[in-house]
């Protein structure tokens, strides 16, 4: 094993000569001894030494502690202080508080082993530790996820960059504030703010899920739908030291979740309500009916009148944008709070609620019966239709939405078989 190399920085030329004998007695390589600090920094640049044992109140333009800031924060290299008793009274409050730090000069060279072994051994575990520290911050820079740490008063201590991107917080900018100053985040459903959850999580001393529909507002104010979670951060005795916050945008996530639930509820072609949400809304009128003895409802069954023949003429393009624009017409004879669905094919169901008495939707099925009259102009195609309409008013004798559904069918197979562009209640 080679000998570790040290250079001695000292004014004195005969303690310098002393030292460098004691050391090279003790096994270690003294290969140059140099009395200021331009030099010092000269050498450990040539020579790369493991150790640099410098006087603390040497002499010159640059004195010893400038000189091991150079040396430590450019070269990496570990220094230790030599220092005079009176020497160390003053400087005690400032560069020799740390631990294994200095020797006192005069030593013997069993200390003078000691403070050298034990300022290699701690160089090392500086190092080692900084390299996990490195190696952690690569893991979590490279992490997808949003990152936030934060110290035992709620304060932001560090954040990776996908933290940096979301907020529009910069990590320098972002330290020592406040968690909710840097991560506002509110209810979307009640438009209320979250409080702090580092605070919260230090209090109870456990995991906290971030609330359904958290919403984050990022520092130019765009709103930005997250999840995950906030969790403390514990020592090895377990007490709580901070807590990490973790948590990634779902805007894609959202708008597929959307899209799922409109693709389960809505129809594709005419973005109508489709069968299975018209029967929800349905169902929720029967409730309302038992709650209330003056609520009244009723629905129509629109079934348009030669359509196989449109399609057959003009084909099923011409088909699928004729009743598009059926869909709109409907729409533009309710109310905002009626229902139409299409229900398949070229059927149509429109549900009227809180009516008052037939009036209500005979003259909705008037309406939509002119609606139709007026020509359909598609790709140059001037086009006529009708609508067959049954009508099937609520009562106390229907107990289920698929019986009032039924004889509104009914009633407009009626109107069909009375000569078509008509309407019949049931």
């Amino acid at each position: 094993m080679l000998a570790r190399k040290i250079l001695v920085v000292e004014d004195e030329k005969i303690q310098a000569s002393n030292i460098r004998k004691s050391l090279q007695r003790l096994g270690y390589s003294v290969p140059e001894i140099t009395n200021s600090g331009e030099e010092a920094i000269k050498k450990v640049a040539e020579t790369s030494p493991h150790l640099v044992l410098i006087d603390i109140c040497l002499a010159g333009e640059i004195d010893g502690e400038q000189v091991a800031d150079i040396i430590r924060n450019h070269f990496r290299v570990p220094v230790l202080y030599l220092t005079e008793h009176s020497e160390y009274t003053y400087l005690h409050k400032h560069r020799l508080s740390e631990p294994f730090s200095y020797i006192t000069k005069p030593f013997i060279e069993r200390d003078l082993y000691i403070a050298v072994e034990m300022a290699l051994y701690k160089h090392q575990l500086e190092k080692k530790l900084q390299e996990e520290k490195q190696k952690l911050a690569a893991i979590i820079n490279s992490m997808g996820c949003a990152v936030i740490a934060t110290y035992t008063n709620g304060c932001i201590q560090m954040m990776n960059p996908v933290a940096e991107k979301l907020t529009g917080w910069k990590q320098d900018e972002a330290f020592g504030k406040d968690l909710v100053e840097v991560v506002s985040l509110v209810d979307k459903n009640v438009e209320e703010a979250i409080k702090n959850l580092a605070r919260s999580v230090m209090e109870g001393g456990e995991a906290l899920n971030l609330q359904e529909n958290c919403m984050l507002i990022a520092k130019d104010g765009t709103k930005i739908p997250i999840e995950d979670h906030v969790a403390p951060i514990k020592d090895n005795n377990g007490n709580i030291t901070g807590t990490v916050l973790v948590f990634q945008e779902i805007s894609k996530r959202k708008q597929t979740e959307a899209q799922l639930l409109r693709n389960a509820f809505y129809d594709g072609l005419t973005e109508l309500p489709n069968r299975v949400l018209f029967l929800d809304r349905l169902r929720q009128a029967f409730e309302r009916s038992k709650r209330r003895s003056d609520y009244y409802f009723a629905v129509l069954f629109v079934d348009l009148d030669g359509f196989k023949q449109i399609n057959d003429r003009f084909g099923h393009i011409i088909g699928d944008d004729f009743l598009i624009e059926v869909a709109r017409r409907l729409e533009s004879c309710l109310r905002s709070g009626d229902t139409v669905a299409r229900f398949g094919g070229d059927e149509f169901t429109v549900l009227l609620e809180d009516i008052k008495d037939v009036n209500d939707p005979t003259n909705v099925a008037k309406r939509i019966q002119d609606a139709l009259k007026i020509p359909l102009n598609l790709k140059g195609h001037l086009i006529f239709t009708t609508a067959s309409i049954g009508i099937a008013l609520s009562c106390s004798r229907y107990e289920d939405p698929a019986a009032l559904i039924r004889d509104a069918d009914i009633a407009m197979y009626r109107a069909k078989q009375q000569g078509k562009a008509r309407y019949t209640i049931f």
